[in-house]
Formats: structure tokens, sequence, C-alpha cells
């Protein structure tokens, strides 16, 4: 799949879903200080999957009409151990395959997933 990580994604999580055979951008890496909506953006430009711990985005996703090529996943977990968040993060996400056109929230034990409406 193709991911875009935001600026509050872990790294480790970035390296596991690479190692994994994902196309992962990462905002810190290639656009560290972008504004929310520049990486919604970016994100629709290079028809990516969001992935972030930032809420406002739930907002964000509503109002910007993202095709269905993209998705946003918010992870709403409480902090994990460092040593293994990578591999946890990246678990969570192989669990499904269908991010794609979703505001999706993944919280301990449930994966609550909302269609977006395209523009």
């Amino acid at each position: 799949m193709r991911f875009i990580a935001d600026e509050n994604f872990p790294g480790d999580a970035v390296v596991a879903l690479r190692a994994a055979g994902h196309d992962v951008s990462w905002i810190s890496e290639s656009a560290s200080g972008s504004s929310d909506l520049q990486v919604l953006a970016l994100a629709e430009k290079e028809a990516r999957i969001l992935l972030t711990f930032d809420k406002d985005f739930g907002e964000l996703a509503w109002r910007s009409g993202l095709p269905v090529s993209c998705g946003i996943v918010l992870f709403r977990i409480s902090a994990l151990p460092a040593q293994s968040i990578g591999a946890a993060l990246a678990a969570r996400l192989a669990e499904r395959d269908d991010w794609a056109g979703h505001f999706s929230v993944v919280e301990p034990g449930r994966i609550r997933m909302r269609v977006l409406k395209p523009r």
C-alpha cells in the first residue's frame, strides 16, 4: 500500500512498514513543518493513505472531500513501549487492506471506519 506518515508518526513504524513492502513517504523526511492542509494535499496528490495521531484530521477529512484513492488512519492508542511501537502499528495496519476511501480510527481492540465522501 501507499502511505504518507504524518510528522507525529513514529520513525520505527515507518521503518517497519517499509520492511513489510509498503511505499511510505514520511513528512519528517520530505516536508517537515508542513501544515495539516499541506499534508492532506500531498496525500491527495500522491494518492496515499495518511497515517497520523493528530485528531484535527477528522474535521479536515470531511471538509476536504478526498478522492477514494486516499484515506486517513487516525491512531488513538496510548503510549506503547518504544521498542515495540513500530511493529505494533504495522501489525494493526496489516489487519485490513481497505483503508483507502475511509476515515479510520484505530483504538485498542477495535477499528472504526467511515466512508469518505469525495468532492
